[in-house]
């Protein structure tokens, strides 16, 4: 029997696919085989790939599960009562997946008027969702399962379709938002995904902010052994999710990580971070080998490369094997405005005593950046600048919220490459925030690496255009030598730097808008010559936990020199919903999301707070710009408050003419 060179060439390439015994229907004609359509092959081959890479095993054209095998003798599209023959079936833990695909995307899917998928036979013979639901409800009624997956898949690699539908034994299908892969499927995600996306609940399994910093403290003590740095530990943890990254693209895999001596793990972590690097097209190339050199530590540190001689495996093994595990897939799989990296960052931080402080590193919480979006009313057209974006916390909340107010394509893509720009002087912290900017999918290519306040803020403003500033400045780096390091300096220096009519929002600490020097005093001052402050927002004083900093966030209109007669608003936040929790630090107590709609609502001026929440105020530069500065106390004491004071003020004066000092009730009036 001879085979042509084409079909032994992807029988070599696949050869795990072709012990499938119906996956190429093969006749003989002479001396000659035919094969299967070359494109519908291919489709075959392409899904076959994807459930592989998802660590899914489905079973082609039938099932050595008996009662599924028996529904299948009965399954004909047709409805005639003969056998059915799904492309992929099979189960994971108790769900049934069944795949049906198709070679062009115009056969996905065929619908009514009314949006509903049909279900007479040519549409489920003809399309690929119409014939998986058809197998998904005869699977439920003949068989003792009683959760279908369906998915319906068209196309190919390049251009494709992939749409699940769930099915119990209602019969009634949940249409589920189209995927890209299947790994939302195997054993590991299913219940989470059914969980999310099937009964609309927050899954046990999604990474809390308490989870990841538990998973941080125990990779610390793993980094640890290797007697790394405490800059060099997020450096490694950021290098291998680039890494981990190159899996998907075959270029990479934890079981390369034997500890070869010819070729370390290290050098193999290396070259794929490399490769990665080229594939987000990093550049220009300068910026590229300068992040690329600061993952050398992962290359050349010979105690996490050697093997351990009990376990046979390197620390980087481990270390890989913890992320990709723990954290990995958290980030790709999940749409979060969650800074992960930033959380490892300051868990590490938080071992050293001095490294991130003396720099005046203090991260912002995801909470906060969160609500800089709220506050600033961000939209997807605007241009956002972060001239201090350590590792990238307030780009990552911005590009989450502007990707989630617009479905245009062409407007997403803007977003991430055009309209997020980031200045942050440690190199270090420049390919943390580089990293996490490639792991949400783009923006890296606007960060830059250099002293923000050195460079020009005409020329920042002619080529940046952006229309909003976002900053948490490093704290206490100021002094009567260095003024240009107060934050309130930091915040000038931004506001010059945007477009005419730019919003900007700071978070500083409160001392900045007391103006406690005299050339803070002036900075105030000089401000509102050119600048407009829309308000001052006292924050919860545990916001930054640990760092014992009073936290506040101010926030302007630049380009526009304040007006005398403008009220601005000053809001006591301190009762934010957050509290300080034993061993987790700052946690939800259950309100968060109520205070915090309350705060919009109110900036917003949909509601009238009292006196005690806002004060709407002019200004002076001299001014303490807080509430505490601005507040009184304006509520007239009810009848009920007058009583309980008067009883308290008789019992005091009962008690103390009791034990003989009723002299401090005398009337001294006439001695005056």
């Amino acid at each position: 029997m001879r085979v042509s060179h084409r079909s032994y060439s992807v029988y070599v390439k696949y050869p795990a696919f072709y012990a499938f015994p119906c996956l190429l229907v093969c006749i003989f004609v002479g001396k000659k085989i035919l094969l299967m359509a070359k494109k519908e092959a291919q489709t075959d081959i392409w899904v076959y790939d994807l459930l592989k890479s998802a660590h899914i095993t489905l079973e082609y054209q039938g099932s050595t599960i008996a009662e599924i095998e028996k529904a299948l003798k009965t399954a004909s599209k047709a409805d005639t009562g003969k056998s059915g023959k799904p492309e992929f079936i099979g189960v994971v833990k108790d769900f049934v997946i069944v795949i049906e695909n198709k070679v062009d995307t115009a056969m996905h899917e065929c619908r009514d008027k009314q949006n509903n998928l049909l279900e007479d036979t040519a549409s489920k013979q003809d399309y690929a969702l119409n014939g998986a639901l058809h197998y998904a409800k005869h699977l439920i009624k003949h068989t003792s399962y009683k959760k279908v997956i369906a998915i319906g898949v068209s196309g190919d690699e390049k251009r494709h379709r992939i749409t699940p539908i769930f099915i119990d034994d209602s019969l009634y299908p949940k249409e589920l938002a189209d995927v890209e892969t299947f790994v939302s499927f195997n054993e590991a995600n299913i219940d989470r995904y059914y969980h999310r996306e099937v009964l609309q609940e927050a899954s046990e399994e999604e990474k809390t902010t308490a989870e990841i910093l538990k998973d941080a403290e125990e990779l610390h003590e793993m980094l640890w052994k290797g007697g790394l740095t405490n800059q060099e530990k997020p450096l490694v943890v950021s290098g291998i999710l680039l890494a981990l990254r190159e899996e998907s693209f075959k270029g990479f895999s934890i079981d390369d990580l034997t500890g070869d001596s010819i070729k370390s793990d290290g050098k193999k972590i290396y070259d794929a971070i490399e490769a990665n690097l080229t594939r987000a097209n990093v550049s220009p190339t300068t910026k590229r080998d300068k992040i690329l050199a600061q993952f050398s530590v992962i290359r050349d540190n010979r105690k996490i490369n050697d093997k351990d001689p009990k376990s046979g495996r390197t620390l980087l093994r481990e270390y890989t094997k913890f992320l990709r595990e723990s954290i990995h897939r958290s980030i790709l799989y999940t749409q979060s405005a969650d800074d992960y990296l930033g959380l490892f960052y300051g868990e590490f931080m938080s071992y050293s005593g001095k490294d991130g402080q003396n720099l005046g590193i203090v991260l912002t919480p995801k909470h906060i950046t969160e609500l800089f979006c709220d506050l600033i009313d961000l939209k997807p057209t605007d241009r956002v600048l972060d001239p201090c974006c350590g590792t990238g916390g307030f780009l990552i909340a911005a590009m989450h919220s502007m990707l989630a107010q617009t479905e245009d394509a062409s407007l997403q893509r803007s977003i991430r490459k055009e309209q997020l720009m980031g200045i942050e002087l440690q190199d270090y912290m420049f390919t943390i925030a580089t990293t996490n900017m490639i792991l949400r999918g783009d923006g890296k290519s606007n960060l830059h690496n250099f002293d923000f306040l050195a460079e020009s803020e005409s020329k920042l403003q002619k080529e940046m255009h952006c229309t909003v500033g976002m900053m948490n400045p490093p704290y206490s780096q100021g002094s009567k030598d260095d003024p240009d390091k107060y934050e309130i300096a930091f915040t000038e220096h931004l506001l010059d730097s945007l477009s005419e009519d730019a919003r900007a929002i700071v978070i500083i600490p409160q001392s900045s808008v007391t103006g406690k020097t005299t050339t803070e005093k002036s900075i105030k001052r000089n401000i509102l010559k050119h600048h407009t402050l829309e308000g001052v927002i006292t924050l919860n004083n545990n916001t930054f936990y640990g760092v014992g900093t009073n936290p506040c966030i101010a926030i302007f209109t630049a380009g526009v020199p304040h007006p005398k007669e403008k009220k601005c608003k000053f809001i006591n936040f301190e009762d934010d919903g957050f509290i300080v929790a034993k061993h987790v630090g700052l946690v939800d107590n259950g309100t968060a999301k109520d205070r915090k709609q309350h705060l919009l609502d109110v900036w917003y001026e949909k509601i009238e707070a009292e006196s005690k929440f806002c004060v709407g105020t002019t200004i002076d530069p001299e001014d303490e710009w807080l509430h505490s500065f601005y507040y009184f106390n304006d509520e007239i004491p009810s009848e009920e408050d007058f009583r309980k004071t008067m009883a308290d003020y008789l019992t005091f004066q009962f008690n103390m003419i009791t034990h003989g000092r009723g002299y401090l009730f005398e009337n001294t009036a006439g001695d005056e």
